[in-house]
């Protein structure tokens, strides 16, 4: 048998095959197994919620939390939260949630946006929709801007008028755009207004002169247009009667108005007319009204059931002379001003002052009040300075345009020479008589006179007195005429 060559096992190419797999097996079988591993064995951070959160200004951020499971348990308590979301700022936020208790650091993010997606405020003074005069031009009646992150935002405002409107627009720092609309309307459809001086109806007494007690008119668009205004109607002062006088006037857009006043024609009063009612007290008070007396004295009559008279002037708060009127007294005439300067220059200025008393008694009550006392009475003196004889004149006067006016026949002499409410007392009590109306002058500004009336009242009824109101039917106490 021939010898040959002994065969190798292996070759050299074969063993370097085998020799290379070995090593790359050795390489990368444990790098996979490590991968898996590590795959198996870290936990994972889940974020509850969205990865990216968006929120407004000013809103709530509510943190959703995570969750974190390890091995098939659940560890989210090992997990650490920090955030630094601040709503109040405009910007981007993270926040970390952190593993702890790992050597790796095992950590994940949640993104939160602050944005301003609101729209600024614009506020409009006055209406949005504007009706102004033909031809006239709109006056800005005002407007405002806020933002809820620039604040005020109204010099930002940019005004633009076209096409009978004007819009208003402005943008805040996040470009957020807010707009509104004025609408302008051209046209007058409003009437004028008249407004007549004086009442609605006018007394006069037969023979008197008539003279009408004035009127004007006033137009939105065209202003004073008083002398556009016509009359029609007359008025005879010689014949008993009513009478209708109607102002009518039409402006340039031929808006119309009309009002009517009522003029009646009565004969004169009587200076002796009346009913005379012997054992009547009239309790009547000058000068008011006046806070802290007149009030004190109104509960004291409210609680005794009595009825006064109260001639007022224009002076103190008009709801007690309401109060006075609602309360079932007398609100009668006494003057304006008391400023007997003014008051007796002559006959129109005593007219004059007593219109003005007379106006504000109706406007505040309603009443057409023809009861009155002169400044000073009838017999005063103090006349003369200013002009003679003129209280001979405005005695007859007064009772030619329908008025009946009172003196007294005993004073309280709380106006001088007294402050102590029992001398008060006495001036009236002492003077009372069973035989004649008993008209008592009391001043309702006086504390001295507050504070003796209920004392008068309770003498006057323990001694068999009544206590009244005065009305036009009253007997007129008169004193005998110095000028």
């Amino acid at each position: 048998m021939k010898k040959g060559k002994k065969k190798k096992f292996f070759s050299k190419e074969t063993l370097f095959k085998i020799f290379k797999f070995k090593v790359v097996d050795f390489i990368i079988i444990p790098v996979v197994a490590l991968i898996i591993a590590t795959l198996i064995l870290t936990p994972k951070i889940n974020l509850v919620g969205k990865k990216v959160v968006v929120l407004n200004y000013k809103d709530s951020y509510v943190e959703k939390g995570a969750k974190v499971r390890f091995l098939g348990s659940d560890i989210t308590n090992n997990l650490d939260i920090n955030s630094n979301v601040d709503t109040s700022k405009l910007g981007e936020y993270e926040v970390t949630y952190k593993l702890k208790g790992f050597i790796i650091p095992i950590s994940k993010k949640r993104v939160v946006k602050v944005v301003d997606s609101s729209k600024p405020v614009i506020s409009l003074e006055g209406d949005k929709e504007v009706k102004l005069c033909p031809n006239k031009k709109y006056e800005e009646q005002g407007y405002s801007a806020l933002d809820n992150v620039d604040g005020d935002l109204t010099k930002k405002v940019v005004v633009t008028a076209q096409d009978n409107k004007i819009t208003y627009e402005v943008k805040d720092s996040s470009s957020n755009i807010s707009k509104v609309t004025r609408k302008l309307v051209y046209e007058d459809t409003e009437s004028p207004v008249i407004n007549l001086n004086g009442l609605n109806e006018v007394t006069y007494t037969v023979g008197s002169r008539f003279t009408d007690p004035g009127y004007s008119a006033v137009d939105n668009c065209d202003g004073d247009i008083t002398d556009k205004v016509k009359i029609e109607g007359d008025v005879d002062t010689n014949t008993v009667g009513e009478y209708t006088v109607t102002y009518s006037v039409s402006d340039s857009a031929s808006n119309s108005a009309s009002v009517s006043r009522k003029f009646k024609v009565t004969n004169s009063i009587s200076p002796d007319s009346g009913v005379k009612k012997p054992g009547v007290i009239y309790l009547t008070f000058d000068d008011g009204p006046q806070e802290g007396t007149t009030n004190v004295i109104l509960d004291i009559l409210k609680e005794e059931g009595v009825k006064a008279t109260f001639f007022v002037t224009n002076k103190g708060p008009d709801y007690l002379i309401k109060r006075e009127s609602d309360e079932g007294h007398t609100v009668a005439l006494h003057t304006a001003t008391h400023d007997y300067a003014t008051v007796y220059a002559s006959a129109d200025s005593y007219f004059n002052d007593l219109q003005s008393v007379h106006d504000r008694v109706f406007n505040i009550t309603g009443i057409d009040s023809r009861i009155i006392r002169f400044p000073g009475g009838s017999s005063n003196t103090i006349s003369r300075r200013y002009s003679n004889g003129i209280m001979s004149y405005l005695t007859t006067e007064v009772l030619n345009r329908g008025y009946r006016y009172y003196d007294w026949n005993i004073s309280s002499g709380d106006a001088g020479g007294t402050t102590d409410p029992n001398q008060v007392y006495l001036n009236v009590v002492n003077n009372l008589s069973h035989d004649r109306p008993n008209m008592v002058l009391c001043h309702d500004i006086k504390t001295h006179t507050r504070d003796a009336l209920r004392n008068i009242i309770k003498y006057g009824k323990d001694n068999g007195y009544t206590f009244e109101a005065i009305t036009m039917e009253t007997y007129m106490i008169r004193q005998r005429v110095n000028n």
